[in-house]
């Protein structure tokens, strides 16, 4: 629970800049819930498959975040969190260009980036077994792929800016992940949570920082003078 806020606070933050009040998001990947966790107002949420009933206030559409059955620009925002990494190399950058297309304002991707994060989830993965746990699943698909690197980013289309913001530390996120496996642990995050998320927001905050595990990169389309 406080592993999905560490990711979806900074995002989430990023996208209430840029839209200044309500708007249009698409999130890609985003499974039954995504932002919905911590965000309030309607949004368009799309995956291959949802392994269970989708939850309000998103609207669900099953699609591929290869080839999105949206028109350009049609959204303020698009999302994609941790999602880089359970997508094929060689389909990456099609994600990327389709987030871009169908994105009026930013496209805000947030994943693990890079080999010493992937190192990591290999020696997390061990502790799984070493503790008789089954990996969860999205751990599992992690092991499938390398992780994506920053250049994804290198030959965006003209009139976009990308910006990159470190996520999570690889010292904090492999401690988190480990008291994620203690149900005493997940019980206390989940009040944090509940009753001062404000404060829970700061403290995840401090932990963003280089070396990272997660890297946040921020596309923004220039607009007309």
């Amino acid at each position: 629970m406080l592993n999905r806020a560490a990711r979806y606070f900074p995002i989430l933050e990023e996208a209430r800049r840029c839209l200044q009040g309500e708007g249009r998001i698409l999130e890609i990947g985003s499974g039954p819930e995504g932002i919905g966790e911590f965000y309030r107002y309607p949004f368009i949420g799309c995956d291959v498959w949802f392994a269970v009933q989708p939850r309000k206030p998103m609207f669900p559409v099953i699609c591929s975040g290869t080839l999105l059955p949206f028109a350009d620009a049609s959204f303020d925002i698009v999302i994609a969190s941790d999602v880089m990494e359970h997508v094929a190399p060689e389909q990456r950058t099609s994600l990327i260009a389709e987030a871009l297309r169908v994105a009026k304002k930013q496209a805000i991707f947030g994943f693990p980036c890079g080999a010493s994060a992937f190192a990591l989830d290999q020696r997390l993965f061990v502790d799984y077994r070493d503790r008789n746990i089954e990996p969860p699943v999205w751990l599992q698909e992690h092991m499938r792929h390398p992780f994506p690197e920053g250049d994804l980013f290198q030959n965006v289309p003209e009139g976009w800016t990308v910006v990159r913001k470190a996520n999570e530390s690889l010292t904090f996120h492999y401690w988190l992940m480990r008291k994620e496996m203690h149900r005493l642990w997940n019980y206390g995050f989940r009040c944090a949570l509940r009753v001062t998320p404000g404060l829970v927001r700061r403290i995840l905050r401090r932990f963003d920082a280089d070396p990272s595990y997660r890297s946040i990169f921020i596309a923004t389309r220039h607009q007309p003078a």
